[in-house]
């Protein structure tokens, strides 16, 4: 009899090549064996054809409790374990509990462990009032990441965070060997276009791009990277619509800094013209979705290498806080969990961009971002067998059908997908079947990151 737990036969997809007929094999929960060929024998074994094999994707960046008695970990794990996501990185902004002390960390590491189905990682943040005292026990107690803003939606619960302060907070970040994330948008130049817009009295769909003119964020992304080059903090831009901005962060690579960033599937998807005018307040995200030619010069970002990461900023707002006439009285974000490893396959084949990058951009680079490439990230011998297939079956997206979201709604409904996930194994157990949704709520764990010296 084997000793493998499971094999799957098809084309598997690593950061550095595509193994046409592959195989991956998985003991005991880890990677044990990669190869070229048919699969070996198996307690369960798969042969998938000319099907995907793609590493388990990370979301680098939800938020499952934005909206208090509305998603909960319940679903978003849910809807990430139906898109081939295996591991998310949840955001510390949540109502009603601002993740800023080891004892918040310690509250919804215990709060989302009976709820998650597949893996989850924390990041952290700060209360303004208490400044960078509390960043050393929140490392301590397992955050990945923190998370500041240049802008402030809630004073309490995403404030801003000034200059003088964000300094302190990447100083003291930078001691614990983990990536200040900051949102990029500038408060003072974002509140001045704000105002312009209504004494213009416009309220239809351009009144949000309006609001966040291309220099509200580009202004924002200087200030976080120069920081991180003063204070010697690895500096991450957790979300840029604008090609303009990996330029900017590529400069900074290239001197030597540590500049990492991040693009949102929604900003390699939708466009203002098109889909911001026929949404309305369903496709209101922050930043706002550009024109369409800034999507393409996106792309031609992924394809330089100029992308680190690529995330949904997932938040399931229910329907009634996204559909106001008046576009900036909506709610801003939208659901992704679901679908954004079929979207960026979409994007990359009609753009011609190899399909390593998904292999890349939404599992190998996560992994280090957040220091969980030890197990984490990548089909590799003894990592957690996180794995994601995809097949060529065509489907219409369509998130009410589907049962796997708590909002019935999602700016992505009608879009074509070419290959749509048919598996996703966690540590080796089969968490989703292309039908249901398999894992139980306590399956998956908090993901802590490694240690290093």
């Amino acid at each position: 009899m084997s000793d493998f737990d499971l094999s799957l036969s098809g084309t598997v997809i690593l950061p550095d090549r595509v193994i046409e007929r592959g195989h991956v094999a998985v003991r005991d929960g880890k990677v044990a064996l990669v190869g070229e060929g048919i699969g070996p024998e198996a307690r369960e074994r798969h042969d998938l054809g000319k099907a995907m094999i793609l590493p388990g994707a990370i979301d680098a960046q939800t938020h499952s409790l934005s909206q208090k008695d509305q998603e909960d970990f319940i679903w978003s794990t849910r809807s990430a374990a139906a898109g081939g996501v295996t591991t998310i990185v949840d955001m510390p902004y949540d109502e009603g509990n601002l993740v800023c002390s080891a004892e918040a960390v310690r509250i919804k590491v215990d709060h989302a462990s009976p709820q998650a189905r597949v893996d989850f990682a924390l990041y952290g943040t700060i209360n303004p009032e208490e400044g960078a005292s509390r960043i050393a026990e929140q490392a301590e107690a397992g955050v990945a990441a923190f998370k500041f803003s240049t802008f402030g939606t809630d004073p309490i619960r995403f404030p801003r965070i000034p200059p003088a302060l964000l300094e302190q907070c990447f100083a003291a970040v930078a001691k614990t060997g983990l990536t200040a994330g900051v949102h990029n948008e500038d408060d003072e130049m974002v509140r001045a276009a704000i105002a312009k817009v209504k004494a213009a009295g416009i309220t239809d769909y351009r009144a949000h791009g309006l609001s966040r003119p291309p220099l509200t964020e580009l202004l924002a992304s200087l200030q976080i990277y120069e920081t991180g080059a003063q204070t010697n903090c690895p500096a991450h831009v957790v979300h840029c619509s604008l090609a303009r901005g990996y330029e900017i962060a590529r400069t900074y690579r290239d001197q030597g800094f540590a500049a990492t960033i991040e693009c949102c599937i929604h900003y390699l998807t939708l466009d203002e013209e098109n889909d911001v005018a026929r949404l309305g307040g369903k496709a209101k995200i922050n930043p706002p979705i550009r024109p369409r030619a800034e999507v393409e010069k996106l792309w031609q970002h992924v394809a330089a290498g100029n992308v680190t990461l690529v995330s949904t900023d997932h938040v399931s707002w229910s329907e009634d806080r996204k559909t106001n006439p008046d576009m900036l009285a909506n709610a801003s974000g939208v659901p992704g969990l679901e679908v954004m490893v079929p979207l960026f396959i979409k994007g990359a084949l009609d753009h011609g961009v190899p399909l390593t990058w998904a292999a890349k951009l939404m599992a190998e680079n996560p992994a280090r971002h957040f220091r969980l490439d030890h197990v984490k990230g990548a089909l590799e011998l003894g990592k957690d067998a996180d794995i994601t297939v995809l097949v060529d079956r065509r489907q219409v997206y369509d998130a009410a059908r589907s049962g796997y979201n708590v909002v019935g709604w999602s700016p992505y409904n009608g879009i074509e997908l070419p290959w749509t996930v048919a598996g996703t194994w966690l540590r080796g157990q089969q968490v989703f079947d292309g039908t249901d949704v398999l894992s139980a709520p306590g399956t998956g764990r908090f993901v802590r990151p490694e240690t290093r010296a």
